[in-house]
């Protein structure tokens, strides 16, 4: 018999994947001088953001899909436009470095997100200075150094704007932590596009008029409309897809699919793009670089189980066992009087974190940091 919820979780992490790799790829082919030659990152990155913003208008507004949550000028002045601005300088960053360095060595270096992310959270005080965490920061550091060395094609102003743009992502992942939670503001997917993207938009005008209108006067550039709207509508797939995949999964899941997707790439960016080329020495860095991510997302699950647990009080466990020894009752035998109180199980016991589970859930909180964290 074939298992309808396991094939089609499967399904979405076939599609998220997909998508996030294609998507990747694209947005290096277009930018790429060599290929499409469309050099304007900041405009590009406009594209999807007042696409996305249409697009999750016509949701809220006209076809009433969700509703829009209650917000007010000081929760939109003090929350949504600092994590916009961030959002749009991390794509705006990510984008530019398309122009400098490979996929490959892109997605090398995409491993120090979990270093970014650790130092801007000990820097706001969300975290604190660990020695187990901080050897697996050292080791994914160490492994970058040794990837970024073994690179053929090295270029310091590509691997400036990556850096940057991992570490603007970082601080955004942050501050969606610190800001949201505590003004009480949960967002889902198509609101988050709602009131972010067209912020992020207004963000982007600034730079974009100063740095390449100028330059769109002066050369001239092609624009194909067919490819840049299937272009937006990729980048707004993924991001409902990264959703869809949490929502019937879990961290652990999409953390593994992370790296598999990061792996399938850098093969085939060596298929599609030539100039790609991967020494001995950056897989050597690269594979230094997972182990700490590894061992570092490991940590992180594991003290989400041990707060969980700590969170149960102990009538709420009572309840959960008194349930559980019933269900069994009723499914197995009547005359189960053992004097052992049932079968003697909990489900705190049940890893809530396991994969491919229909009851696991995050919230919306860690959805946003795990989805745009493989974007």
């Amino acid at each position: 018999m074939i298992n309808r919820p396991l094939v089609l979780t499967y399904l979405y992490l076939f599609i998220y994947i997909l998508l996030s790799s294609g998507v990747i790829l694209y947005n290096k082919w277009v930018l790429s001088p060599k290929y499409f030659n469309f050099p304007l990152p900041i405009t590009l990155t406009m594209i999807h953001m007042g696409f996305s913003g249409a697009v999750a208008f016509f949701l809220v507004r006209v076809f009433k899909v969700v509703s829009p949550v209650k917000m007010t000028f000081e929760i939109y002045a003090t929350c949504v436009i600092p994590i916009s601005a961030f959002f749009a300088s991390s794509l705006w960053f990510g984008n530019t470095a398309y122009l400098h360095i490979s996929v490959a060595f892109i997605q090398m270096l995409k491993a120090l997100m979990p270093v970014a992310t650790f130092l801007m959270a000990v820097v706001c005080g969300t975290d604190k200075l660990r020695c187990d965490v901080f050897f697996n920061m050292v080791l994914v550091s160490v492994g970058v150094v040794v990837s970024s060395y073994g690179e053929i094609h090295f270029n310091v102003v590509g691997t400036v704007y990556q850096v940057t743009g991992i570490f603007a992502e970082a601080l955004r992942l942050v501050l969606t932590q610190v800001l949201l939670q505590k003004k009480g503001l949960t967002l889902n997917p198509i609101t988050s596009l709602y009131y972010i993207a067209p912020c992020s938009f207004v963000f982007l005008f600034v730079p974009w008029y100063l740095l390449e209108k100028p330059e769109m006067q002066v050369t001239q550039i092609q624009f194909n409309f067919w490819i840049f709207f299937s272009n937006a509508l990729c980048a707004l797939a993924l991001n409902f897809s990264i959703f869809l995949v949490i929502g019937r999964t879990g961290a652990v899941t999409i953390r593994v699919a992370g790296v598999l997707k990061d792996w399938i790439l850098i093969a085939l960016s060596t298929v599609i793009f030539p100039e790609s080329t991967i020494t001995g020495l950056n897989i050597i860095g690269y594979a230094i670089a997972l182990c700490g991510v590894l061992m570092y997302n490991y940590i992180k699950v594991k003290d989400v189980r041990a707060s969980q647990l700590s969170s149960d009080s102990l009538p709420d466990r009572i309840v959960k066992d008194w349930k559980l020894e019933k269900k069994s009752s009723d499914i197995f035998t009547p005359n189960s009087n053992d004097g052992n109180g049932g079968n003697g199980l909990s489900d705190t016991n049940v890893d809530d974190e396991a994969p491919l589970l229909a009851s696991s859930r995050l919230s919306h909180i860690g959805r946003m940091q795990v989805g745009n964290h493989n974007q």
